[in-house]
C-alpha cells in the first residue's frame, strides 16, 4: 500500500492582500512559511519518495519547508527534463547523496486556475464594482470563467489527465507521491478521486497548509483520517 499527500501552498503575499493571483508568480508571505512547515509536522513521519508541485513559487516553497522538517532528512532536488543546461549540469555523480534527496517534478498542468482579468485586483474592490453575486460566480461556479481566464472545468480539464498519466503510475509502482499545488488544482484533482458532482466541488473547502492522506491499494485511493494541527 502506498500514499498520496495533497496539500495547498501556505498563505501567499497576495492571499494576504485579497488580490486575485492565479498564475501570477507571488512567493508566500511570512504566515504562509509558517503554515507550510506546520502542515510538514504533521506529515514528517509519513514516507514521501517523490513530489509533484506546479511551476508557481508558492507551491515550490511549500514542498520544500515540507521536506525541511521531514524525518528522512532528504532534500527535494527540482528536476529539468528537456531544460538544456539545467537538466544536463544538474547530474549528481555520488550516489549516497543521491540516495539523500527527493526528486520534485514541476508541473504547468498543477498550476492554479487562471484568472484573467480578475489578476492583481482586490477581491473586495471587485465585489463593489460588480457585485458579489457576479464574483462569487466568476470564483466559485463549475463552468463559467472570468473575463479571460478559466473555469473550474477548464482547469480541472488539465489537471486530471496529468493526474492519471503521471501520478498514478507513480503509486502504482510503490511510489509515495507528495502534491504540493494549490486551491483549483487540488480540487478538480479530489473531484476526481472522491467521484464529486460539479455542484459538490464548487463547495470544497481547501485550508492552506493542511495536508490530505489517501491510502492507495489495488488501484483504489481511499481518504485517511484528516490530519489534526
Amino acid at each position: 500500500m502506498t500514499q498520496l499527500i495533497l496539500m495547498r501552498h501556505g498563505q501567499s503575499q497576495w492571499n494576504l492582500l485579497n488580490l486575485f493571483t492565479g498564475w501570477v508568480d507571488i512567493p508566500l508571505s511570512t504566515t504562509g512559511v509558517e503554515e507550510a512547515l506546520i502542515g510538514g509536522r504533521l506529515i514528517q513521519n509519513e514516507p514521501i519518495d517523490i513530489i509533484f508541485t506546479s511551476t508557481l513559487i508558492r507551491a515550490q516553497m511549500t514542498a520544500a519547508l515540507v521536506m525541511s522538517v521531514h524525518h528522512s532528512g532528504k532534500v527535494p532536488v527540482m528536476l529539468h527534463p528537456g531544460e538544456g543546461h539545467l537538466d544536463e549540469w544538474g547530474h549528481i555523480h555520488s550516489e549516497e547523496a543521491k540516495g539523500r534527496t527527493v526528486p520534485m517534478i514541476k508541473a504547468w498542468e498543477l498550476n492554479e486556475r487562471m484568472y484573467g482579468e480578475l489578476q492583481g485586483v482586490n477581491k473586495k474592490e471587485l465585489a463593489d464594482r460588480y457585485g458579489r453575486e457576479q464574483v462569487h460566480m466568476w470564483r466559485r461556479s463549475f463552468d463559467i470563467a472570468p473575463p479571460g481566464g478559466e473555469s473550474l472545468k477548464m482547469t480541472a480539464a488539465r489537471t486530471i489527465p496529468y493526474f492519471k498519466e503521471q501520478i498514478i503510475p507513480c503509486l502504482e509502482k510503490g511510489q509515495n507521491a507528495f502534491i504540493s499545488a494549490h486551491g483549483n488544482s487540488l480540487r478538480s484533482i479530489i473531484m476526481e478521486i472522491d467521484r464529486l458532482s460539479p455542484e459538490e466541488v464548487v463547495n470544497l473547502e481547501l485550508a492552506t497548509g493542511a495536508p490530505i492522506i489517501y491510502s492507495f491499494e489495488s488501484g483504489q485511493l481511499t481518504r485517511n483520517r484528516p490530519l489534526m494541527k
